[in-house]
């Protein structure tokens, strides 16, 4: 009986160790639908913006790039009895407020500075309004004090308009 018991183990033993181990059965990959159904949309490059303000005659053009809140841009103001101006635009995004220098040409001669602030709205951009520095007269006396109220107001605009408009 013990030879009866030892044969049957050694068998089983045997036949255990000569078994091949079966690889897990992996189910078929299927492809995911909700990740080829969505567009994928560009979320950290730079975003767009063109805005356009009439006041009387007066034009203002403005074409902006935000990057990750730095800000570059083009503007025109494009008047009826004063000199048009043209030049970039470059600042920061601080909140919602563009803290901008703008560098134009205007009345033949080039590399005229100031410093504009735009409140950014969905609906467009409205123009700090502030007592300027008295040695630079470019830039805010106080930036606490400047008010978004009474200043140029632009709206959203077509960029192909614009972009017409500020070459």
């Amino acid at each position: 009986m013990k030879n009866l018991i030892v044969l049957g183990a050694l068998s089983a033993f045997l036949l255990n160790c000569n078994k091949k181990p079966e690889a897990p059965v992996a189910e078929p990959a299927s492809a995911d639908t909700a990740t080829a159904m969505e567009k994928v949309t560009d979320t950290l490059g730079p975003k767009s913006f063109c805005y356009m303000g009439v006041t009387g005659k007066d034009t203002v053009f403005v074409s902006i790039d935000d990057n990750l809140g730095t800000i570059t841009g083009k503007m025109a103001s494009k008047n009826s009895e004063k000199d048009s101006n043209k030049g970039d635009l470059t600042g920061f995004k601080s909140g919602d407020t563009l803290k901008l220098t703008y560098i134009f040409a205007s009345e033949g001669k080039t590399g005229n500075k100031n410093d504009l602030y735009f409140l950014q709205t969905k609906d467009g951009l409205s123009e700090g309004i502030g007592e300027r520095d008295a040695e630079t007269g470019t830039k805010y006396a106080d930036e606490k004090k400047i008010k978004y109220t009474g200043g140029r107001t632009l709206k959203t605009a077509d960029c192909a308009m614009v972009a017409n408009a500020l070459k």
